[in-house]
């Protein structure tokens, strides 16, 4: 073995040629240690490359899955045009989702509520509830008065509008008492 050619530690050449870089190791099988170093850059400029390509097609390829066909997720047979079943438990299911809705359920002040009605929300037939309350914030006071829009699928509280100007127009409020009585 000749190891005065090569620098073995610090992988420098030891005649001094440095300017080439070219430090071989007939030690080690099969290749040199150049050989090795450039089909290890080869292969990361192609790693690298193909991650570029992938991280220029997938937007492209997210925007193809969003675009808006007409067909869109339902978990329910029914698309909108429908009647929808009244829901006869609302006023228990609304008080189960408020008590989890709000940050402090207890105290809530001025609670009314409309009886749900039938509307279009969004192109689809729905059961509407409209609802009004003021929670009360965690020094005690009272925010302003907020009103939600209720929507009901298949007779079952589905989600809540936060922005229910449209939803609400014309709701006939009454109280609703079971809201104000809320605990933790």
């Amino acid at each position: 073995m000749t190891v005065g050619r090569c620098c073995v530690v610090v992988n420098i050449c030891a005649n001094v040629n440095v300017a080439k870089s070219k430090c071989e190791f007939p030690f080690i099988r099969g290749r040199s240690r150049t050989a090795r170093r450039q089909t290890l850059s080869t292969d990361l400029n192609l790693g690298i490359s193909a991650k570029r390509a992938a991280i220029l097609l997938l937007p492209i390829t997210l925007a193809a899955c969003a675009g808006d066909d007409s067909r869109s997720i339902a978990y329910t047979d029914d698309r909108g045009v429908a009647n929808q079943p009244y829901p006869n438990n609302y006023r228990a299911e609304l008080l189960a989702f408020m008590k989890t809705y709000l940050n402090n359920p207890v105290g809530v002040h001025n609670a009314a509520m409309a009886e749900p009605v039938q509307r279009t929300v969004g192109g689809r037939l729905r059961y509407v509830s409209c609802l009004r309350f003021a929670p009360r914030e965690s020094d005690g006071s009272y925010r302003e008065v907020r009103e939600r829009a209720i929507l009901y699928v298949d007779g079952r509280l589905d989600h809540v509008v936060e922005n229910a100007s449209d939803s609400c127009a014309g709701a006939v409020y009454a109280p609703f008492p079971e809201l104000e009585k809320l605990t933790r």
